[in-house]
């Protein structure tokens, strides 16, 4: 290790019983880190158009009710609820365009 460099820019890793260690990238020390989802959020797995929504707040869904309709890539893509309960918040109307990983519905 150089003087100017911390050791989390270092990995260990072990190969059929060898002891390698390797110098983590920019690009992989700059990633997002991942983050333990909330149950009740559903979130667009990949950008698109919201083509219909068919829930409101105030709504009682079960786990694996269609919430909504998107178009991503030209494929169409059902949106299902995660979790039972209550719908609070619906950020989303038809047409609207979603970036990835934008929180679409809230269920509590």
């Amino acid at each position: 290790m150089k003087p100017n460099e911390t050791a989390s820019e270092w990995v260990d890793f072990v190969v059929t019983a060898r002891k390698y260690k390797t110098k983590c990238t920019a690009k992989y020390l700059a990633r997002k880190r991942w983050e333990k989802p909330v149950a009740g959020e559903v979130l667009a797995l990949l950008p698109g158009t919201i083509l219909s929504v068919s829930v409101k707040p105030g709504n009682t869904v079960k786990a694996g009710d269609v919430l909504l309709m998107q178009e991503s890539m030209k494929m169409h893509n059902r949106v299902l609820a995660p979790v039972s309960g209550k719908v609070t918040e619906v950020r989303v109307s038809q047409g609207d365009r979603v970036p990835k990983d934008f929180l679409m519905v809230k269920i509590k």
